[in-house]
Protein backbone atom coordinates (compact mmCIF):
# COMPACT_ATOMS: atom_id res chain seq x y z
CA UNK A 1 0.00 0.00 0.00
CA UNK A 2 1.43 3.50 -0.90
CA UNK A 3 2.32 5.48 2.63
CA UNK A 4 0.66 8.22 1.30
CA UNK A 5 -2.78 6.29 1.13
CA UNK A 6 -1.83 4.31 4.16
CA UNK A 7 -1.18 7.59 5.98
CA UNK A 8 -4.45 8.62 4.93
CA UNK A 9 -6.77 5.92 6.23
CA UNK A 10 -4.86 4.18 9.52
CA UNK A 11 -6.36 5.58 12.34
CA UNK A 12 -3.88 8.60 13.42
CA UNK A 13 -1.87 7.25 16.33
CA UNK A 14 -0.95 11.50 17.65
CA UNK A 15 -3.35 11.30 20.37
CA UNK A 16 -1.10 8.20 21.81
CA UNK A 17 2.29 10.31 21.06
CA UNK A 18 0.65 13.67 23.03
CA UNK A 19 -0.67 12.03 26.43
CA UNK A 20 0.94 9.80 28.73
CA UNK A 21 -2.38 9.48 30.22
CA UNK A 22 -4.35 8.09 27.16
CA UNK A 23 -1.28 5.66 27.00
CA UNK A 24 -1.25 4.42 30.60
CA UNK A 25 -5.43 4.24 30.35
CA UNK A 26 -5.42 2.06 26.90
CA UNK A 27 -2.50 -0.07 27.50
CA UNK A 28 -4.13 -0.71 31.11
CA UNK A 29 -7.37 -1.13 29.46
CA UNK A 30 -5.69 -3.53 26.56
CA UNK A 31 -4.22 -6.04 29.40
CA UNK A 32 -7.36 -6.12 31.26
CA UNK A 33 -9.13 -6.92 28.72
CA UNK A 34 -7.36 -9.93 27.36
CA UNK A 35 -8.25 -11.36 31.34
CA UNK A 36 -11.91 -10.32 31.08
CA UNK A 37 -12.22 -12.35 27.68
CA UNK A 38 -10.67 -14.92 28.81
CA UNK A 39 -12.76 -15.19 32.06
CA UNK A 40 -16.33 -14.68 29.79
CA UNK A 41 -15.21 -18.17 27.86
CA UNK A 42 -14.59 -19.94 30.94
CA UNK A 43 -17.68 -19.24 33.16
CA UNK A 44 -20.08 -20.22 30.05
CA UNK A 45 -18.31 -23.24 29.44
CA UNK A 46 -17.76 -24.20 33.05
CA UNK A 47 -22.02 -23.93 33.36
CA UNK A 48 -21.97 -25.85 30.31
CA UNK A 49 -19.93 -28.93 31.67
CA UNK A 50 -21.16 -28.90 35.18
CA UNK A 51 -24.98 -28.95 33.31
CA UNK A 52 -25.13 -30.05 29.78
CA UNK A 53 -27.53 -27.45 29.45
CA UNK A 54 -27.54 -25.24 26.74
CA UNK A 55 -30.69 -23.37 28.48
CA UNK A 56 -29.39 -22.96 31.41
CA UNK A 57 -26.07 -21.45 30.32
CA UNK A 58 -27.75 -19.21 28.23
CA UNK A 59 -29.69 -17.96 31.16
CA UNK A 60 -26.26 -16.71 32.71
CA UNK A 61 -26.36 -14.05 30.07
CA UNK A 62 -30.05 -12.86 31.32
CA UNK A 63 -28.63 -13.39 35.05
CA UNK A 64 -25.91 -11.09 34.51
CA UNK A 65 -28.07 -8.16 32.32
CA UNK A 66 -30.23 -6.56 35.67
CA UNK A 67 -26.79 -6.44 37.68
CA UNK A 68 -24.84 -5.43 34.69
CA UNK A 69 -27.70 -2.41 33.19
CA UNK A 70 -27.96 -1.19 37.81
CA UNK A 71 -24.32 -0.68 38.26
CA UNK A 72 -23.78 1.12 34.86
CA UNK A 73 -26.32 3.59 35.96
CA UNK A 74 -25.16 3.83 39.24
CA UNK A 75 -21.79 4.05 37.99
CA UNK A 76 -22.24 6.93 35.24
CA UNK A 77 -23.43 9.07 38.55
CA UNK A 78 -20.79 8.20 40.46
CA UNK A 79 -18.40 9.11 37.81
CA UNK A 80 -20.32 12.25 37.75
CA UNK A 81 -19.54 12.80 41.50
CA UNK A 82 -16.22 11.81 42.51
CA UNK A 83 -12.63 11.51 40.62
CA UNK A 84 -12.83 8.99 37.90
CA UNK A 85 -9.48 7.51 38.27
CA UNK A 86 -10.12 6.69 42.05
CA UNK A 87 -13.41 5.64 41.21
CA UNK A 88 -11.56 3.15 38.78
CA UNK A 89 -9.39 1.85 41.04
CA UNK A 90 -12.16 0.87 43.64
CA UNK A 91 -13.63 -0.82 40.94
CA UNK A 92 -11.07 -3.20 40.88
CA UNK A 93 -11.13 -4.41 43.57
CA UNK A 94 -14.72 -6.66 42.99
CA UNK A 95 -13.65 -7.49 40.06
CA UNK A 96 -10.54 -8.88 41.66
CA UNK A 97 -12.59 -10.51 44.34
CA UNK A 98 -14.81 -12.04 42.06
CA UNK A 99 -12.20 -13.43 39.73
CA UNK A 100 -10.40 -14.59 42.59
CA UNK A 101 -13.84 -16.69 43.78
CA UNK A 102 -14.53 -18.24 40.66
CA UNK A 103 -11.16 -19.07 40.28
CA UNK A 104 -11.11 -20.91 44.01
CA UNK A 105 -14.34 -22.36 43.10
CA UNK A 106 -12.71 -24.16 40.19
CA UNK A 107 -10.05 -25.26 41.92
CA UNK A 108 -12.59 -27.03 44.39
CA UNK A 109 -14.67 -28.50 41.68
CA UNK A 110 -18.34 -28.95 41.40
CA UNK A 111 -19.50 -25.60 42.72
CA UNK A 112 -23.15 -24.76 42.87
CA UNK A 113 -24.33 -23.55 40.07
CA UNK A 114 -26.14 -20.92 41.63
CA UNK A 115 -23.60 -19.42 43.41
CA UNK A 116 -21.54 -18.77 39.73
CA UNK A 117 -24.85 -17.07 38.40
CA UNK A 118 -24.17 -14.66 41.85
CA UNK A 119 -20.58 -14.29 40.69
CA UNK A 120 -21.49 -13.53 36.73
CA UNK A 121 -23.49 -11.10 38.13
CA UNK A 122 -21.45 -9.55 40.20
CA UNK A 123 -18.67 -9.59 37.36
CA UNK A 124 -20.73 -8.12 34.89
CA UNK A 125 -21.60 -5.20 37.15
CA UNK A 126 -18.46 -4.01 38.50
CA UNK A 127 -17.28 -4.56 35.06
CA UNK A 128 -20.15 -2.11 33.56
CA UNK A 129 -18.63 0.39 36.13
CA UNK A 130 -15.22 0.60 34.74
CA UNK A 131 -16.42 0.48 31.08
CA UNK A 132 -18.88 3.78 31.78
CA UNK A 133 -16.01 5.36 33.74
CA UNK A 134 -13.41 5.10 31.32
CA UNK A 135 -15.91 6.09 28.42
CA UNK A 136 -16.06 9.24 30.43
CA UNK A 137 -12.63 9.44 30.97
CA UNK A 138 -10.91 9.35 27.49
CA UNK A 139 -12.23 12.61 26.21
CA UNK A 140 -10.51 15.16 29.06
CA UNK A 141 -6.83 13.29 28.01
CA UNK A 142 -6.32 14.47 24.33
CA UNK A 143 -7.55 17.72 22.23
CA UNK A 144 -11.00 18.19 21.16
CA UNK A 145 -9.87 17.70 17.52
CA UNK A 146 -7.88 14.45 18.58
CA UNK A 147 -10.80 13.06 20.16
CA UNK A 148 -12.16 11.17 17.59
CA UNK A 149 -9.19 9.06 16.56
CA UNK A 150 -8.35 8.78 20.74
CA UNK A 151 -11.91 6.95 20.41
CA UNK A 152 -11.15 4.78 17.58
CA UNK A 153 -7.90 3.53 19.23
CA UNK A 154 -9.57 2.89 21.91
CA UNK A 155 -12.31 1.23 20.30
CA UNK A 156 -10.27 -0.68 17.80
CA UNK A 157 -7.82 -2.38 20.18
CA UNK A 158 -10.89 -2.92 22.82
CA UNK A 159 -12.24 -4.97 20.18
CA UNK A 160 -9.05 -6.84 19.39
CA UNK A 161 -9.16 -8.12 22.87
CA UNK A 162 -12.21 -9.68 21.70
CA UNK A 163 -10.23 -11.43 18.90
CA UNK A 164 -7.41 -12.55 20.90
CA UNK A 165 -8.57 -12.61 24.54
CA UNK A 166 -11.18 -15.90 23.59
CA UNK A 167 -8.28 -17.71 22.09
CA UNK A 168 -6.45 -16.99 25.29
CA UNK A 169 -8.95 -18.37 27.10
CA UNK A 170 -9.31 -21.56 25.27
CA UNK A 171 -5.68 -22.24 25.40
CA UNK A 172 -5.86 -21.77 29.12
CA UNK A 173 -8.86 -23.79 29.54
CA UNK A 174 -7.49 -26.75 28.00
CA UNK A 175 -3.98 -26.92 29.33
CA UNK A 176 -4.07 -25.61 32.70
CA UNK A 177 -7.87 -25.51 33.97
CA UNK A 178 -11.19 -23.36 34.91
CA UNK A 179 -9.04 -21.88 37.74
CA UNK A 180 -6.11 -20.57 35.71
CA UNK A 181 -8.03 -18.66 33.67
CA UNK A 182 -10.16 -16.82 36.28
CA UNK A 183 -6.41 -16.52 38.38
CA UNK A 184 -5.50 -14.90 34.34
CA UNK A 185 -8.45 -12.65 34.63
CA UNK A 186 -7.48 -11.21 38.70
CA UNK A 187 -4.22 -10.77 37.65
CA UNK A 188 -4.85 -8.44 34.75
CA UNK A 189 -6.89 -6.23 36.93
CA UNK A 190 -3.75 -5.34 38.60
CA UNK A 191 -2.61 -4.09 34.96
CA UNK A 192 -4.97 -1.21 34.79
CA UNK A 193 -4.31 -0.51 38.68
CA UNK A 194 -0.50 -0.12 37.76
CA UNK A 195 -1.62 2.18 35.19
CA UNK A 196 -4.45 4.41 36.35
CA UNK A 197 -2.60 4.49 39.86
CA UNK A 198 0.33 6.49 37.52
CA UNK A 199 -2.58 8.89 35.80
CA UNK A 200 -3.04 12.33 37.26
CA UNK A 201 -6.44 12.47 39.10
CA UNK A 202 -9.71 12.87 36.59
CA UNK A 203 -12.38 15.01 38.50
CA UNK A 204 -15.33 16.01 36.80
CA UNK A 205 -15.43 19.32 35.64
CA UNK A 206 -18.76 20.79 36.77
CA UNK A 207 -19.16 17.79 39.03
CA UNK A 208 -22.80 17.57 40.50
CA UNK A 209 -23.03 18.00 44.22
CA UNK A 210 -21.94 14.93 46.58
CA UNK A 211 -25.31 15.27 48.60
CA UNK A 212 -27.36 15.23 45.77
CA UNK A 213 -29.30 11.80 45.97
CA UNK A 214 -27.86 9.35 43.58
CA UNK A 215 -31.42 8.29 42.20
CA UNK A 216 -31.99 12.27 41.33
CA UNK A 217 -28.64 12.45 39.67
CA UNK A 218 -29.51 9.64 37.60
CA UNK A 219 -32.44 11.18 36.68
CA UNK A 220 -30.91 14.33 35.20
CA UNK A 221 -28.65 12.30 33.27
CA UNK A 222 -31.42 10.17 31.43
CA UNK A 223 -33.48 13.35 31.10
CA UNK A 224 -30.70 14.83 29.58
CA UNK A 225 -30.46 12.36 27.00
CA UNK A 226 -33.99 12.38 26.70
CA UNK A 227 -33.84 15.84 25.79
CA UNK A 228 -31.17 15.52 22.85
CA UNK A 229 -32.48 14.58 19.68
CA UNK A 230 -29.13 13.28 18.15
CA UNK A 231 -27.93 11.54 20.78
CA UNK A 232 -31.33 9.52 21.11
CA UNK A 233 -31.02 8.95 17.63
CA UNK A 234 -27.36 7.40 17.78
CA UNK A 235 -28.56 5.33 20.85
CA UNK A 236 -31.86 4.15 19.04
CA UNK A 237 -30.02 2.98 15.57
CA UNK A 238 -27.78 0.61 17.56
CA UNK A 239 -30.11 -0.90 19.70
CA UNK A 240 -31.97 -1.40 15.96
CA UNK A 241 -28.81 -2.98 14.54
CA UNK A 242 -28.23 -5.29 17.32
CA UNK A 243 -31.77 -6.22 18.51
CA UNK A 244 -32.55 -7.32 14.74
CA UNK A 245 -29.33 -8.07 12.86
CA UNK A 246 -27.13 -9.67 15.35
CA UNK A 247 -27.47 -13.40 15.00
CA UNK A 248 -24.55 -14.20 17.31
CA UNK A 249 -27.06 -16.56 19.54
CA UNK A 250 -27.30 -18.20 15.75
CA UNK A 251 -23.59 -18.86 15.19
CA UNK A 252 -23.37 -21.96 16.73
CA UNK A 253 -26.76 -23.17 14.87
CA UNK A 254 -25.33 -22.19 11.44
CA UNK A 255 -21.61 -24.10 11.85
CA UNK A 256 -22.87 -27.18 13.44
CA UNK A 257 -26.30 -27.73 11.46
CA UNK A 258 -25.81 -25.82 7.83
CA UNK A 259 -21.74 -25.74 7.37
CA UNK A 260 -20.94 -29.04 9.95
CA UNK A 261 -17.75 -27.14 10.91
CA UNK A 262 -18.18 -27.87 14.81
CA UNK A 263 -16.51 -25.95 17.63
CA UNK A 264 -13.74 -24.52 15.12
CA UNK A 265 -16.97 -23.10 12.44
CA UNK A 266 -18.17 -21.59 15.57
CA UNK A 267 -15.89 -19.65 16.82
CA UNK A 268 -14.76 -18.92 12.84
CA UNK A 269 -18.09 -16.62 13.19
CA UNK A 270 -17.71 -14.92 16.18
CA UNK A 271 -13.89 -14.18 15.22
CA UNK A 272 -15.02 -12.87 12.22
CA UNK A 273 -17.51 -9.90 13.33
CA UNK A 274 -14.35 -8.92 15.99
CA UNK A 275 -12.47 -9.06 13.21
CA UNK A 276 -13.64 -6.78 11.03
CA UNK A 277 -14.27 -4.59 13.92
CA UNK A 278 -10.71 -4.18 14.85
CA UNK A 279 -9.28 -3.56 11.04
CA UNK A 280 -11.88 -0.87 10.47
CA UNK A 281 -11.20 0.86 13.85
CA UNK A 282 -7.43 1.20 13.19
CA UNK A 283 -8.05 2.23 9.69
CA UNK A 284 -10.06 5.19 10.45
CA UNK A 285 -7.92 8.17 9.84
CA UNK A 286 -10.61 8.88 6.99
CA UNK A 287 -12.71 9.74 9.70
CA UNK A 288 -10.45 12.28 11.41
CA UNK A 289 -12.16 15.62 9.79
CA UNK A 290 -15.38 13.91 8.49
CA UNK A 291 -18.53 16.48 9.47
CA UNK A 292 -21.68 14.20 8.55
CA UNK A 293 -21.48 12.00 11.15
CA UNK A 294 -24.88 10.81 11.41
CA UNK A 295 -24.88 10.04 7.62
CA UNK A 296 -22.05 8.01 8.29
CA UNK A 297 -23.66 6.28 10.90
CA UNK A 298 -26.98 5.46 8.85
CA UNK A 299 -25.23 4.37 5.89
CA UNK A 300 -22.40 2.18 8.11
CA UNK A 301 -25.53 0.44 9.83
CA UNK A 302 -27.03 -0.19 6.55
CA UNK A 303 -24.34 -1.85 5.43
CA UNK A 304 -24.50 -3.81 8.22
CA UNK A 305 -27.94 -4.87 8.01
CA UNK A 306 -27.19 -6.03 4.17
CA UNK A 307 -24.40 -7.83 5.27
CA UNK A 308 -25.93 -10.12 7.57
CA UNK A 309 -29.41 -10.76 5.44
CA UNK A 310 -26.42 -12.02 2.57
CA UNK A 311 -24.93 -14.02 4.86
CA UNK A 312 -28.02 -15.59 6.03
CA UNK A 313 -28.19 -17.40 2.37
CA UNK A 314 -24.35 -17.74 2.48
CA UNK A 315 -23.72 -21.20 0.66
CA UNK A 316 -19.85 -21.93 2.41
CA UNK A 317 -18.82 -21.15 6.20
CA UNK A 318 -16.07 -19.08 4.78
CA UNK A 319 -18.86 -16.91 2.62
CA UNK A 320 -20.54 -16.15 6.16
CA UNK A 321 -17.23 -15.29 8.02
CA UNK A 322 -16.27 -12.81 5.18
CA UNK A 323 -19.80 -10.82 5.06
CA UNK A 324 -19.99 -10.96 8.85
CA UNK A 325 -16.34 -9.50 8.68
CA UNK A 326 -17.82 -7.09 6.76
CA UNK A 327 -20.70 -6.00 9.43
CA UNK A 328 -18.53 -6.54 11.89
CA UNK A 329 -16.43 -3.50 10.34
CA UNK A 330 -19.55 -0.98 9.57
CA UNK A 331 -20.83 -1.66 13.04
CA UNK A 332 -17.03 -0.35 14.01
CA UNK A 333 -17.26 2.78 11.92
CA UNK A 334 -20.49 3.42 13.27
CA UNK A 335 -19.74 2.38 16.90
CA UNK A 336 -16.63 5.65 16.34
CA UNK A 337 -19.22 8.09 14.85
CA UNK A 338 -21.80 8.04 17.69
CA UNK A 339 -19.46 7.41 20.50
CA UNK A 340 -17.78 10.98 18.23
CA UNK A 341 -21.17 12.12 18.86
CA UNK A 342 -22.47 11.20 22.28
CA UNK A 343 -19.42 12.76 23.87
CA UNK A 344 -19.07 16.31 21.55
CA UNK A 345 -22.52 16.72 22.57
CA UNK A 346 -22.65 16.11 26.13
CA UNK A 347 -20.81 18.35 28.64
CA UNK A 348 -17.93 17.17 30.80
CA UNK A 349 -20.38 16.56 34.06
CA UNK A 350 -22.76 14.78 32.39
CA UNK A 351 -20.34 11.78 30.89
CA UNK A 352 -20.81 9.43 33.44
CA UNK A 353 -24.38 9.70 33.57
CA UNK A 354 -24.91 9.45 28.80
CA UNK A 355 -22.48 7.23 29.13
CA UNK A 356 -24.14 4.74 31.19
CA UNK A 357 -27.01 5.10 29.07
CA UNK A 358 -25.00 4.17 26.42
CA UNK A 359 -23.58 1.45 28.14
CA UNK A 360 -27.12 -0.17 29.00
CA UNK A 361 -27.89 0.37 25.13
CA UNK A 362 -24.66 -1.57 23.84
CA UNK A 363 -25.68 -4.31 26.86
CA UNK A 364 -28.94 -4.72 26.12
CA UNK A 365 -29.73 -4.68 22.23
CA UNK A 366 -27.27 -8.10 21.80
CA UNK A 367 -29.20 -9.82 24.52
CA UNK A 368 -31.98 -9.04 23.03
CA UNK A 369 -31.11 -10.01 19.59
CA UNK A 370 -30.07 -13.55 21.04
CA UNK A 371 -34.16 -14.05 22.12
CA UNK A 372 -35.49 -12.11 18.77
CA UNK A 373 -33.28 -14.46 16.45
CA UNK A 374 -33.55 -17.38 18.59
CA UNK A 375 -37.41 -17.12 18.67
CA UNK A 376 -37.19 -16.75 15.13
CA UNK A 377 -34.76 -19.28 13.55
CA UNK A 378 -37.20 -21.73 16.28
CA UNK A 379 -40.38 -20.81 13.82
CA UNK A 380 -38.99 -20.76 10.69
CA UNK A 381 -35.27 -22.02 10.87
CA UNK A 382 -31.91 -20.38 11.17
CA UNK A 383 -31.49 -19.44 7.48
CA UNK A 384 -34.43 -17.05 7.96
CA UNK A 385 -34.01 -15.81 11.14
CA UNK A 386 -30.45 -14.13 10.02
CA UNK A 387 -32.14 -13.19 6.76
CA UNK A 388 -35.13 -11.16 8.30
CA UNK A 389 -32.85 -9.82 11.02
CA UNK A 390 -31.06 -8.08 8.60
CA UNK A 391 -33.81 -6.80 6.32
CA UNK A 392 -35.73 -5.83 9.29
CA UNK A 393 -32.65 -3.80 11.04
CA UNK A 394 -32.89 -2.03 7.22
CA UNK A 395 -36.56 -1.29 7.67
CA UNK A 396 -35.42 0.07 11.24
CA UNK A 397 -33.39 2.57 9.79
CA UNK A 398 -35.76 3.85 7.79
CA UNK A 399 -38.18 4.68 10.90
CA UNK A 400 -34.69 5.77 12.58
CA UNK A 401 -33.79 8.67 10.33
CA UNK A 402 -38.16 9.61 10.40
CA UNK A 403 -38.06 9.28 14.11
CA UNK A 404 -35.05 11.75 14.82
CA UNK A 405 -33.89 13.59 11.85
CA UNK A 406 -31.29 15.29 14.53
CA UNK A 407 -29.25 12.10 13.45
CA UNK A 408 -29.12 12.67 10.02
CA UNK A 409 -28.54 16.37 10.28
CA UNK A 410 -25.95 16.51 12.72
CA UNK A 411 -23.24 18.46 11.45
CA UNK A 412 -20.03 18.12 14.00
CA UNK A 413 -18.43 21.24 13.14
CA UNK A 414 -21.57 23.05 13.70
CA UNK A 415 -21.71 21.54 17.14
CA UNK A 416 -18.15 22.49 18.25
CA UNK A 417 -18.48 26.29 17.23
CA UNK A 418 -22.25 26.10 19.65
CA UNK A 419 -20.05 24.21 22.55
CA UNK A 420 -16.58 23.98 22.19
CA UNK A 421 -14.69 20.85 24.33
CA UNK A 422 -12.98 22.04 27.33
CA UNK A 423 -9.44 22.13 26.74
CA UNK A 424 -7.91 18.40 27.92
CA UNK A 425 -6.07 18.54 31.78
CA UNK A 426 -2.24 18.65 31.04
CA UNK A 427 -0.56 15.40 30.37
Amino acid sequence: MPPRLFSRIAVDVTPLRESRDLRLLIGGEVITGLGTQAALVALPYQVYVETKSAFLTGLLGAVELIPLMAMALLGGALADRHDRRRLLLFDQIGLVIGASALAALAFAGSPPIALLYVLGAMMAGFGAIQSVTTASIVPNLVAPERLRSALALNYGLGTLTMVVGPAIGGLVIAGLGLGAAYLIDAASCLAIVATVWMMAAQPPRGAIAEHEPVLRAIGEGLRFVRGNQALMGSFAIDLVAMTFGMPRALFPVLAVSVYHAGAAGTGLLYAAVAAGATVAALTTGWLAHARRLGRIVIFAVRVWGVAVAVAGLASSLWVAAGLLAVAGAADSISAVCRSSINQSVTPDHLRGRMSSVFSVVVTSGPRLGDVESGSVAALAGVRFSVLSGGLACLAGVGVIMLAFPALLRYDHEQVAAAAPLPSPAPV
